[in-house]
């Protein structure tokens, strides 16, 4: 896809997110790091990773894709949301990049094959506004047979949502609020923009996976979480894995207190009401192995962010990324291969 589109000769717009910035010449959008440069979309930190490691996927988190592998993960910086609880704030929320670090597309896909990474995750900041690297990666990484994973805060244009069809596999977005006023004002962005994303992603071939950080005060009212656990029951799928992750006081938040395990229950108690199958909670010590959600059966046993597979059998299903509890026979959804 073309990442920008002509105006005239005085400003050209980004294509990369739904802000769809109007740049003028030398002028950056909201992320701080796209530029219009010459009539054209120059990214300042295309091949500049700010981060680089080898995690396990249940740290994205993604439960139900490819459990106990792992991923290579790479961040730049730049963002194009103002989150005020952001833990990663010191890249996400700069615009410095490091030019002495400097990782082609293709260097990159060679560490995780060097690795034996199972996929590439596009992580720490929000790829989106890092698009071209992410893409150029991914399709090299793909001809190895590496899969790709988007962790996104869900702002993609409809552009960039319908090109990432063709090479994306994997993504776990950010459900932040059901408030249009707390993304309008404190977020800087637009819910009716993130939902739009996430129906499109749950009608496309990409495993999608919802986390949702609980931030006392701000997004815990049952109210808040009866309407996220109606959208997502309605509009997305009841089999669609949902992840509650734990406040702690990072960035502008310091004074906020930390969420408690029972209202981090409750939240589950509430998402269970509405038929979601697979809910978890994340950053606070509890269970967070996978059960089959007809008879309770354990199917993956988790330990911290590492993970098992006890008992998942193949099915006549398994082309369409399907398993079985082994005890009950329940389709088991996710990309297990």
């Amino acid at each position: 896809m073309k990442y920008y589109h002509y105006n005239d000769e005085e400003s050209i717009t980004c294509m990369l997110c739904k802000h769809y910035c109007k740049l003028k010449k030398d002028k950056c959008g909201i992320c701080g790091i796209n530029f219009n440069s010459g009539g054209e979309l120059f990214n300042t930190t295309y091949s500049h990773p700010s981060s680089i490691y080898v995690d396990p996927i249940e740290k994205k988190p993604l439960y139900h894709f490819l459990p106990s592998s792992s991923s290579l993960s790479i961040g730049t910086v730049g963002c194009n949301f103002r989150c005020p609880f952001c833990q990663n704030y010191s890249i996400s929320q700069t615009t410095e990049v490091d030019h002495s670090i400097t990782l082609s597309p293709k260097e990159v896909v060679e560490l995780a094959v060097k690795h034996n990474t199972k996929s590439i995750s596009y992580t720490y900041n929000e790829p989106t506004i890092w698009y071209h690297y992410a893409k150029d990666i991914g399709v090299l990484a793909k001809e190895k047979g590496i899969k790709n994973v988007f962790v996104s805060s869900g702002y993609e244009s409809d552009e960039v949502l319908e090109d990432m069809k063709s090479w994306l596999d994997g993504a776990n977005i950010d459900l932040k609020s059901f408030s249009h006023d707390y993304y309008k004002n404190v977020l800087k962005t637009n819910l009716d923009g993130v939902l739009e994303s996430l129906v499109e992603f749950a009608k496309s071939d990409i495993w999608l996976e919802i986390t949702t950080l609980l931030i006392p005060g701000v997004n815990d009212s049952e109210t808040e979480i009866h309407k996220m656990a109606e959208f997502i029951s309605t509009k997305l799928g009841k089999d669609i894995p949902w992840h509650f992750s734990a406040f702690h006081p990072d960035y502008k938040m310091m004074d906020t207190p930390r969420t408690s395990l029972e209202m981090m229950q409750k939240a589950k108690n509430i998402a269970k009401s509405y038929g979601i199958e697979y809910i978890y909670l994340g950053n606070i010590e509890n269970d967070r192995s996978t059960y089959c959600y007809k008879c309770g059966e354990k199917l993956i046993d988790r330990s911290g962010v590492s993970s098992k597979i006890l008992n998942l059998e193949d099915s006549v299903y398994e082309s369409l990324g399907v398993k079985v509890c082994p005890s009950c026979g329940t389709k088991i959804v996710g990309v297990w291969s």
